[in-house]
């Protein structure tokens, strides 16, 4: 969690509280993403606000102060680790609440939405997917055939070495946050908008042109353009995934639920077949499976591929419960119910002022126990040790906790309100 989850963190604090602290500190997260947006509609990683190392990158200012040249700079929009959607999920939420005297304000914030939005469906493929970085060009058709996803007769055992950033990726759910992005657009926006929901069902039709035949009808976390399962870092080899192919099914049955149409529950079925068949353990699968013959592979801490676990690199999750059982109760809690049923039953009237006054009750010892934590500054410290890519850290704030207790307390206060 970085400036979009912290931004978020404080307009909910603002929505429980009405302060507008809150909703200018939002405010705040949002201007300095609105600086840091590149010209390829999304964000990097960081931004650096430095005068001279900020010039590395690209950004959306400097196309419209008529700077076309990328100069070799930095525009590879991130769709990793939900970065870009994040933000646009943030900027979609707060350009709600922007009201005077904030005019101006909102008026750069509705602009970043609508430039970084336009810029997430031109990043689309036009089979569906896409990339997990976006340069701001869109995919010419010719060189990105639709095809249905297939084995690829043979593949490398040594990583490839080849530029994955264009593949079609679900790693980190990088696909699934962006159809969920473009149909909280669809939400907020479609009356006039109604690209977003179109963008919506191709990356549903994606994610079934995606779904291999058997004997694993599942996804890979990434494919070439010919639609087979393709290396990409050293550690992730062609095969399917136990890991992102759960955020898969979750979208499926997300979709079927918001459009209606059966064919997106119907893909889960094989897949809830094929996760009951292949774990390696009670609540446990791995993270790859070799093709076709559905082994367990791994790398050894020298990123050789192996078919056993006991060498593994500690940075990567090789091994997990993946989230498969709550998907898989999920799924057949849709299917027993039915679309219509499973909906009126999320349909919960509003809490009467006893029940909200029972749960506020329930929450005191653990909003007690935030309060108490925070130092004479305010602060939550977090004092063990961390160890982390390289760097050591001691006492430190961290956003997560931040986030956590902030949900807490705004949790609490919207019941008392």
């Amino acid at each position: 969690p970085g400036t979009p989850s912290v931004g978020m963190a404080f307009l909910e604090a603002y929505e429980a509280t009405s302060d507008t602290l809150f909703l200018n500190s939002a405010v705040d997260a949002a201007r300095a993403l609105e600086w840091g947006q590149l010209a390829s509609g999304g964000w990097d990683y960081r931004i650096n606000f430095d005068p001279e190392q900020s010039k590395r990158w690209h950004y959306r200012r400097d196309v419209e102060n008529g700077d076309t040249d990328t100069d070799n700079r930095r525009n590879r929009s991130t769709l990793d680790d939900n970065n870009t959607q994040s933000a646009l999920h943030f900027l979609m939420a707060l350009a709600e609440h922007c009201r005077q005297p904030l005019d101006e304000r909102k008026r750069r914030i509705l602009h970043a939405r609508r430039y970084g939005l336009t810029k997430l469906l031109e990043a689309q493929f036009p089979n569906g997917a896409w990339p997990q970085r976006y340069d701001g060009r869109p995919a010419d058709p010719k060189k990105f055939p639709v095809f249905k996803a297939k084995y690829p007769e043979k593949w490398s055992r040594t990583c490839e070495g080849i530029d994955y950033r264009s593949h079609y990726t679900f790693n980190d759910d990088s696909i699934r946050d962006c159809i969920l992005t473009a149909l909280e657009a669809h939400k907020r926006l479609g009356q006039n908008r109604p690209e977003f929901l179109a963008a919506v069902r191709r990356g549903g039709d994606f994610l079934l042109l995606a779904q291999l035949p058997n004997p694993q009808p599942i996804w890979a976390q990434q494919y070439n353009t010919l639609m087979e399962p393709a290396w990409a870092r050293k550690f992730e080899p062609p095969s399917v995934t136990g890991g992102e192919s759960v955020g898969v099914c979750r979208t499926l049955i997300d979709l079927y639920l918001e459009l209606g149409e059966d064919k997106y529950l119907r893909a889960v079925e094989p897949a809830v077949k094929w996760f009951k068949a292949s774990s390696i353990g009670k609540d446990r699968w791995a993270r790859f499976y070799e093709l076709k013959t559905n082994r367990p592979l791994y790398f050894t801490k020298d990123y050789k591929l192996v078919y056993t676990g006991d060498d593994l690199p500690p940075h990567y999750g090789f091994q997990s419960s993946f989230g498969v059982e709550s998907m898989i109760r999920y799924y057949e809690k849709v299917k027993s119910l039915g679309r219509e049923k499973y909906l009126a039953a999320q349909k919960r009237p509003p809490l009467t002022a006893q029940q909200r006054a029972a749960r506020a009750k329930a929450m005191e010892k653990q909003v007690q126990e935030i309060t108490a934590a925070q130092d004479d500054k305010g602060r939550w410290v977090t004092r063990k040790k961390l160890e982390t890519r390289g760097m050591t850290f001691g006492d430190r704030i961290e956003s997560r906790v931040f986030i956590d207790n902030m949900r807490v307390l705004s949790t609490y206060l919207a019941l008392l309100k």
